[in-house]
C-alpha cells in the first residue's frame, strides 16, 4: 500500500497541485485523469522518485516493488526476449517461454522474438518496456498513456492482463473504455488538488459536476450574505445607535472566507470550416494496391469501395499493416501501384496524419503554421483558431522547435481546423488529448456534415463513430459494412478465442436455438440503443453544468440513473439467456 499526505509540487511561480492526500490499497487499479498540464506523469514521477516535491510524504512500504513503463529505450541484448529477461533473477532466467508469451500478446510475432530491440520503431520499442515491467511482475505497476502505442487487439490482451493483475496499479489513459474496463477506482487533478472514487469513469466525473454546483450555490449565498451585511454596515455606522452593530457586523465580515471564482480548467474548441458540396459520393476506390519496395505480402491488394458525403468509415486493425498508408494514399501524398482513387471535383480534404508532424516548419510560430493552411483567414481568425488548440495569447508565437510531441499535434489539429473540407482524413486524432478534448472532438465530429475516414485503435471512438469499416487482417484488407460491434459480433479479430460451435441438434432443438439467437439479437439491439441514449443524456448533463442549470443537471442525473437501471436488466437478460 501507498500512502500519500499534503504533496505540494510547484515550478517556480507556477502552482501544479497542493495538499494531495491518498492512498492506494491493495488490489485497487486507479485510473488516473485530468487535464493535460494538470500534473498527473509528474504526479507518478514523485512517487517514483523522479522529480521532487515542494512538501508532503509519499510512505511505500519497504521492499514494495513498483514497475513503472519508460519512455526512454537502452538495449543491450541481442533479441527482444533476452533483453526481456533482463528483468528477471538469474535462476529464472531460463523461462524464456514467460517472455515469448507476454510479447505476443503485445503484438510480436515469431519471427520478431529473435530480431533486436533496435530494429523496432519507437511505438514497437516502448512495447518491449511494457513486457519488461509486467514480466518483473511487480506489487504496483504505472502505466502512463500505454495505449497511444498499441493497436486494438494488444489493448484488448492488455485489458485481459491487467483484469487479472493481482497487484495495484495506476493508470493514465486518455481511452475512457480502457479505464472503465480495468480500473476499480478513478483519481482526478483538478484545479490543484486530487478526488478519488470508487466506480467508473462517469462516476468521478457525475462527482465533480456535484461539487462544482454546490459550491457554486455556496458561493452565491455567501455572496447574498456579504451584500446584506455590507448595506447594514453602510447604512447605519454614521447613527450612534447601531454603529456598535455596524462596528461588530464589519469584523464578522473581514474574518469570513470569501470564496473564490472558479476558474474553468481549458478545453479544446473546435470548429471545422466545412466546405459545401451538392455531391451525393465523394469518393470511389476500385482495386486499389499498394506496397513499398521490398514489402510481402502487398499490405493493401485490391481494396474497392465508395464514400457518400456524410459517411463515417473507421480504418482498424494491427500496427503496421498499412493503416496510415491508406490514408495517405487517399490523401495523395503517395501514389497506387495499380487501381484507382477518383474524388469527386467538389472535394476537399484536410488530413491530420501521424507523420504530417515532422512537416511542420521548425523554424515557424504556431499562428504561422496556422497560417499556412487558410492564407485567406484574417490574423484575429488564426488567432482564435490558436486559443481554440490551447494557445492563446503570446503562445501563438511560440516557435514550433520548442513545442512538446503533443503540442505540435495540436498544431497540427488546429492546421486541419483550418483548411475549409468536406472530407477529413484523421489518423489516431484522439492521441496526446485528454479526455475532455476527446468528448469535445467526439461532439464537433457528430456535428460536421462531410465524410471522415479515420484510423483508431479506441473501441470506445469507434463504437461513436464508424458506420462502415475498413479491416486489416494478416494477409489482406477488407471493406465491412457495419458498425464496430457489427464487426465484433459477425467477423472478429484473428487470433482471439472463439467460443466453440455446438454439433448440431435434432431440428426441434436447432429451432429451439434459432429463437434463442433472435431473442439475444433483440436484447443486444435494444442495449445498443440504450446506450446511445446514455451518451446523449450524459453530453446532455455536461452541457447543464456548463451552464450551471440545477434543474436540467437534476432531471439528466435521474435519466442517467433509469437508463443504467434499464441497460443493467437488460444484461441481466442476456445472461440467464446465455
Amino acid at each position: 500500500m501507498i500512502q500519500v499526505q499534503n504533496l505540494a509540487k510547484s515550478y517556480g511561480s507556477r502552482l501544479l497541485f497542493e495538499e494531495v492526500t491518498f492512498s492506494v490499497n491493495r488490489g485497487e487499479r486507479i485510473g488516473l485523469v485530468g487535464r493535460n498540464g494538470s500534473g498527473k506523469s509528474t504526479l507518478l514521477k514523485v512517487i517514483l522518485g523522479e522529480e521532487g516535491y515542494d512538501s508532503g510524504e509519499v510512505q511505500i512500504p519497504k521492499g514494495y516493488l513498483i514497475g513503472s513503463l519508460q519512455q526512454y529505450f537502452d538495449w543491450s541484448e541481442a533479441t527482444i526476449v533476452d533483453e526481456c529477461l533482463v528483468v528477471l533473477p538469474e535462476n529464472e532466467k531460463h523461462e524464456r517461454y514467460r517472455a515469448e508469451k507476454i510479447l505476443s500478446g503485445l503484438g510480436f510475432s515469431t519471427e520478431d522474438l529473435s530480431r533486436a530491440a533496435s530494429e523496432f520503431s519507437g511505438g514497437y520499442q516502448l512495447r518491449i518496456n511494457l513486457a519488461k515491467v509486467i514480466l518483473s511482475e511487480p506489487h504496483m505497476i504505472f502505466l502512463d498513456e500505454p495505449t497511444n502505442y498499441l493497436d486494438i487487439v494488444s489493448v484488448r490482451w492488455l485489458q485481459g492482463f491487467l483484469k487479472t493483475f493481482a497487484g495495484e496499479a495506476i493508470i493514465i489513459t486518455h481511452d475512457r473504455s480502457f479505464m472503465d474496463s480495468v480500473c476499480t477506482h478513478v483519481m482526478g487533478l483538478n484545479r490543484g488538488k486530487v478526488k478519488k472514487v470508487s466506480g467508473r469513469t462517469k462516476d468521478y466525473y457525475e462527482q465533480l459536476l456535484l461539487e462544482d454546483e454546490i459550491y457554486e450555490k455556496t458561493k452565491a449565498n455567501q455572496e447574498k450574505k456579504v451584500k446584506e451585511i455590507q448595506q447594514f454596515v453602510d447604512r447605519f455606522k454614521a447613527k450612534a445607535s447601531k454603529a456598535k452593530q455596524a462596528q461588530s457586523r464589519l469584523k464578522q465580515l473581514e474574518k469570513m472566507d470569501l470564496l473564490e471564482d472558479r476558474s474553468d480548467e481549458s478545453v479544446l474548441n473546435l470548429r471545422f470550416q466545412y466546405k459545401e458540396t451538392h455531391a451525393k459520393f465523394l469518393l470511389k476506390v476500385e482495386n486499389l494496391c499498394f506496397a513499398y519496395p521490398n514489402q510481402s505480402p502487398m499490405p493493401i491488394k485490391d481494396l474497392s469501395f465508395s464514400m457518400a458525403v456524410n459517411d463515417r468509415i473507421g480504418i482498424v486493425g494491427k500496427n503496421g499493416k498499412g493503416k496510415s498508408t491508406l490514408l495517405n494514399l487517399l490523401a495523395n501524398e503517395l501514389k497506387p501501384i495499380k487501381g484507382d482513387i477518383q474524388w469527386q471535383n467538389s472535394a476537399l480534404c484536410a488530413h491530420f496524419g501521424q507523420t504530417n508532424i515532422l512537416r511542420l516548419h521548425l523554424e515557424n510560430t504556431i499562428e504561422q503554421e496556422i497560417q499556412i493552411s487558410n492564407p485567406e483567414l484574417a490574423t484575429a481568425q488564426v488567432r482564435a483558431i490558436c486559443g481554440a488548440m490551447l494557445f492563446s495569447g503570446d503562445d501563438a508565437l511560440k516557435k514550433i522547435k520548442l513545442l512538446s510531441g503533443g503540442e505540435r499535434s495540436r498544431v497540427l489539429l488546429g492546421k486541419v481546423m483550418a483548411k475549409p473540407s468536406n472530407v477529413l482524413l484523421l489518423d489516431e486524432p484522439t492521441n496526446h488529448l485528454d479526455m475532455e478534448s476527446i468528448d469535445e472532438l467526439s461532439a464537433q465530429l457528430n456535428e460536421y456534415p462531410g465524410a471522415v475516414i479515420f484510423v483508431s485503435h479506441s473501441e470506445d471512438f469507434l463504437k461513436q463513430h464508424a458506420k462502415n469499416l475498413i479491416y486489416f487482417t494478416e494477409q489482406k484488407v477488407e471493406y465491412f459494412l457495419g458498425g464496430y460491434q457489427d464487426f465484433l459480433r459477425k467477423v472478429g479479430w484473428e487470433g482471439e478465442a472463439k467460443k466453440e460451435k455446438k454439433p448440431k441438434k435434432e431440428k426441434n432443438k436447432v429451432v429451439k436455438t434459432e429463437v434463442k439467437n433472435n431473442f439475444s439479437q433483440k436484447i443486444e439491439s435494444e442495449i445498443e440503443k440504450l446506450e446511445e441514449q446514455l451518451q446523449t443524456v450524459n453530453d446532455q448533463l455536461i452541457e447543464a453544468s456548463q451552464q450551471g442549470n440545477a434543474e436540467k443537471i437534476a432531471l439528466y442525473s435521474k435519466q442517467l440513473n433509469q437508463l443504467e437501471e434499464q441497460i443493467s436488466q437488460q444484461y441481466q437478460k442476456l445472461f440467464e439467456d446465455a
